[in-house]
């Protein structure tokens, strides 16, 4: 099917059924288009050519474009759902590309795959050739990406997500007698694990120290299946359900002002110095930032850990405020807690993913909240 070809600007747009981008024309021959109706789906596809070619093929259900079509669009809202089509793509590839785009150098990619750097750059000119588009440019400066690569990074990393999500799924169905179960810093699930094995002995349970940022990502990636953690943090796609309360009290070097008081308010150190970390969720709880009166709280160093706190606190840069139950102040001699009256406790909660299955998770679920449900 032979299509007109009037000119189009270098970059065009790409339609798809959830996704809109731009692809940059490749540089090799005036970009030309043309418009077709697909018998049966509802949209028209326009493509885009290099010129000497002007191959595109509608049938049915079924949308063949030549090798050197580079883009398409036309999407119509209201078209009914239609398998995807086929679509040769290697996922080895595209985690290279991520990687390579992590480091914009090959010779760092290179080491962080475990492979060479020839090797490295054969793999992502193969990809480049199952794309149909360069992806990075070597400069003096360094690798970079192309427009078209700037597009393809982010839907990359989501197809590699995706990718390892419907992995985990899988194996989940396939195998219901697997759970593991993250935990951070001073939080103790031991009695609910043992709980949890002597119930069902056959299944395989296993634990695992999570960082204070790290409970919704280990979940929505598969590190994990069930975290118990304290709050705050992004609970999107996750189901939540608190555990019990806190008390949130302050820490402070022994020879501090305030050491030794039976109880402070936020009028006590309202010109103390906090530790920030890059999470706004975080700082406003765990500075209490702004304060009751709108006003924001006293700068502090920024730490890359919140465990880096303690040591803060012993040189004297900051005080801190932490849960009653990190004993911070109980495990270094140099450091000592008081009671922070007037604010909100901080919250223990059990979080898993909302759309999880797997009768292991439902039953740990209903064991932490009979059994971690704090100092009695």
């Amino acid at each position: 099917m032979a299509l007109p070809i009037p000119l189009v600007p270098p970059v065009i747009r790409a339609v798809g059924a959830d996704m809109v981008h731009s692809i940059r024309d490749n540089g090799q021959g005036a970009a030309r288009y043309g418009t077709v109706p697909v018998p049966g789906r509802g949209f028209h596809l326009r493509a885009a050519e290099r010129a000497g070619s002007n191959e595109c093929f509608a049938s049915g259900n079924t949308i063949c474009v030549s090798p050197h079509v580079t883009a398409y669009e036309g999407y119509d809202p209201g078209m009914p759902d239609s398998p995807p089509p086929p679509v040769n793509l290697d996922l080895r590839l595209v985690q290279c590309f991520t990687v390579l785009a992590e480091h914009r150098h090959f010779g760092r990619a290179a080491a962080a795959l475990h492979t060479t750097q020839p090797s490295l750059s054969r793999q992502i000119h193969r990809l480049e050739q199952q794309l149909g588009v360069r992806l990075l440019d070597r400069t003096p400066r360094g690798t970079e990406l192309t427009e078209a690569g700037e597009i393809f990074l982010p839907l990359a990393r989501t197809l590699l997500r995706s990718a390892a999500q419907a992995m985990a799924r899988t194996r989940a169905a396939a195998r219901p007698t697997r759970i593991t179960i993250g935990y951070t810093t001073s939080l103790i699930v031991t009695s609910a694990v043992r709980e949890l094995r002597h119930r069902h002995p056959d299944a395989e349970v296993r634990t695992v120290h999570l960082g204070w940022n790290e409970p919704r990502d280990a979940l929505l990636d598969h590190r994990a299946d069930a975290v118990v953690t304290r709050l705050p943090f992004r609970t999107g796609g996750l189901r939540v359900t608190v555990l019990h309360d806190e008390p949130r009290v302050l820490v402070v070097p022994l020879d501090h002002r305030l050491a030794g008081k039976e109880s402070v308010t936020l009028d006590d150190i309202a010109d103390e110095p906090l530790p920030r970390v890059s999470d706004p969720d975080w700082n406003a709880f765990w500075r209490i930032d702004p304060r009751p009166g709108g006003g924001p709280a006293p700068g502090g160093p920024l730490i890359d850990d919140v465990e880096d706190k303690a040591e803060l606190v012993a040189a004297g840069q900051a005080v801190a405020i932490i849960p009653d139950g990190e004993h911070i102040g109980r495990l270094r001699p140099d450091l000592t807690t008081i009671p922070l009256e007037g604010v909100e406790p901080s919250q223990v909660v059990l979080a898993t993913r909302a759309d999880d299955r797997n009768r292991l998770v439902a039953a740990f679920r209903k064991i932490a909240e009979a059994h971690l449900r704090g100092p009695q």
